[in-house]
């Protein structure tokens, strides 16, 4: 049996300002998936200042999109609770962001009844032992969003570090945007070579 996920249109996400879709990383219990990379040699404790790219890889047709707006607002957070500064003029270090939806594929193989403990033929051996566990593979889709956070050094326009997250996209993720792109972005910073030295302020709901 197949069982589809419900499709959401790229066109209609784009859109609608949620491609951010892309980034809401919180369907599974595990948590996402964050692989990062750091330039070797960089002393990440000697930038005091950052800003924003302009435009960023989230800002669609000529705009910010709400998108951007909650991805900046995030890593905005977070790299104040590391001691940096937001310089929105000069700023020592730029930061970028890019998002991607993608429909996947899952299989799960699933044990079905043996040879051996089926009807007719072959019931003589029903109640007295099994043969080998025979299986069928069931097939369901699913989206999968792709979050890069980059950091590039402004003066030598260099990239210096980079966080890319992935993990499943559900309806409920769509729904409840800001929180699930706070969560991707916090994921992404939990990676970031300095630790978070200030606590973080507190969201409204």
């Amino acid at each position: 049996m197949t069982n589809t996920a419900p499709k959401f249109s790229i066109s209609s996400l784009l859109s609608a300002g949620l491609l951010a879709t892309g980034l809401l990383l919180t369907g599974c219990a595990s948590g996402p998936e964050v692989k990062a990379n750091a330039a070797q040699g960089t002393d990440f404790a000697s930038y005091k200042t950052f800003g924003f790219a302009s435009p960023l890889g989230t800002d669609k047709g000529g705009y910010q999109s709400i998108v951007s707006q909650y991805l900046k607002a995030a890593s905005q957070r977070e790299l104040e609770a590391r001691g940096l500064k937001y310089e929105p003029n000069a700023p020592q270090l730029l930061i970028n962001f890019n998002a991607a939806l993608n429909d996947k594929l899952m299989v799960t193989s699933m044990p079905t009844m043996g040879v051996g403990m089926s009807r007719g033929y072959y019931g003589y051996r029903s109640g007295m032992y099994s043969t080998w566990p025979m299986y069928q593979d069931q097939v369901s889709s699913y989206k999968e969003g792709t979050l890069n956070v980059d950091l590039i050094d402004a003066a030598r326009k260099q990239m210096v570090w980079e966080a890319v997250v992935t993990d499943s996209v559900t309806q409920k993720d769509v729904d409840q945007l800001k929180q699930a792109i706070d969560i991707a972005v916090a994921a992404a910073f939990a990676k970031f070579p300095l630790p978070a030295t200030a606590p973080m302020p507190v969201q409204a709901k």
